[in-house]
């Protein structure tokens, strides 16, 4: 059994078990009054949630995680759909490793799913990677229930790609039968003035709201908008068309780094979630 250890404990999220959980205890009590927990009454198919240091976006992240908390639905596998920061591996890969290590403990990566997807299996696009390692240790606070993980890196972005992960997913299912949900790992507008990402942030979350993949694609391209998730995004969005005719999207909360340390260069968080 092969294990993937952390490679960003220490700088994405506290290094010790105590220090996750005290964290994520703290930034909990702050946003609890806000969170929509009516949410969790309605079926859950997955949520875009951002993946900076927790310090900075667990605001936002906390209120997807809450209410899948809440919820009375128990997911058997988690597929975290992730952009690829580092450049390694191929163009969609899973990682090859069979067992997630955290501070929080040991996670099993699906390989009934893994086998089945028949994409690329890859040990480098994850060894360095931090966008689908940071949902790891939230999942283990906040579940309080076994579950299998299966991540999936992006490194090619656009809408043929989306289709084809979640073409697979849905048609991967139909045959295993799972209760999964989807997790598009992203950060919005990098490094822009506040008023500035909150008005790129809007074109992208508008055609998200439309369910408009090709809309989403050619807003980040057009006006060159800095989502680095866009991929995975567009891949949750077409998911959720294949298993429901009404799916329904949902703002969380939005938010940026300069609410944490004050700047005029601020990267920019949203937390979405899609039901049926």
């Amino acid at each position: 059994m092969k294990t993937r250890k952390p490679a960003v404990a220490g700088k994405f999220y506290p290094r010790i078990k105590t220090g996750i959980e005290k964290l994520l205890d703290e930034i909990l009590y702050k946003e609890k009054n806000d969170i929509q927990y009516s949410l969790s009454e309605n079926n859950i198919i997955g949520g875009i949630v951002p993946h900076a240091g927790y310090m900075f976006s667990a605001y936002q992240a906390v209120h997807f995680y809450e209410i899948l908390r809440n919820s009375n639905q128990q997911f058997d596998t988690f597929i975290i759909i992730n952009p690829n920061h580092t450049g390694h591996g191929e163009y969609i890969s899973i990682d090859s490793n069979d067992i997630w290590e955290t501070p929080l403990g040991n996670v099993n990566i699906d390989d009934d799913f893994r086998s089945l997807a028949q994409f690329p299996i890859s040990p480098d696009a994850q060894k360095l990677e931090h966008s689908a390692e940071v949902q790891l240790p939230m999942l283990q606070y906040f579940l309080d229930y076994e579950f299998q993980i299966l991540p999936i890196t992006m490194s090619v972005q656009n809408i043929g790609n989306a289709k084809l992960i979640a073409n697979t997913i849905y048609k991967v299912n139909q045959q295993l039968r799972k209760n999964i949900c989807l997790i598009a790992s992203s950060d919005f507008s990098h490094f822009v003035e506040p008023n500035e990402g909150r008005r790129l942030d809007r074109f992208v979350i508008d055609e998200i709201l439309k369910l408009n993949s090709r809309g989403v694609q050619k807003e980040v391209e057009e006006k060159n908008i800095s989502v680095c998730g866009y991929g995975p995004i567009m891949t949750l969005m077409e998911y959720s068309k294949q298993i429901s005719n009404t799916p329904k999207v949902k703002v969380l909360k939005m938010g940026n780094s300069g609410e944490v340390v004050p700047s005029n260069e601020v990267v920019d968080y949203v937390g979405l979630i899609f039901t049926h």
